[in-house]
């Protein structure tokens, strides 16, 4: 089987969406957890814990895209690479759209 660039370039597009979701996750939970602080004295208390808990979403799928990123590099488990890829489509749409085309293009050289 000859390996080609597809894999390749859709495992890196995924590592790169993936840590895009992971650092906007960490900075919405920063801002969520002191923003809390500033908006609880302006009598709005539940804002800021509501934005910290909507900070695992990005954290979530960010981390799902690196990992898919990384078995798509390896070429092993192709369901993964491929929800990585979908997962980085929700981290930064124009990194996950490349990155599932990649992905799904190059199935025949999953093990």
């Amino acid at each position: 089987m000859e390996r080609t660039w597809k894999p390749t370039t859709a495992g890196i597009l995924s590592i790169v969406a993936g840590f895009f979701g992971v650092i906007g996750g960490i900075l919405l939970a920063v801002l969520g957890a002191v923003g809390g602080g500033i908006l609880g004295t302006l009598g709005l208390p539940g804002l800021g814990g509501m934005a910290a808990a909507a900070a695992a979403v990005p954290l979530i799928f960010g981390i799902i895209a690196i990992v898919g990123g990384v078995y798509a590099l390896k070429r092993k488990i192709w369901g993964l690479a491929l929800a990585g890829s979908i997962c980085a489509l929700i981290c930064v749409w124009f990194l996950g759209i490349p990155a599932i085309i990649f992905a799904a293009m190059g199935k025949k050289e999953f093990a």
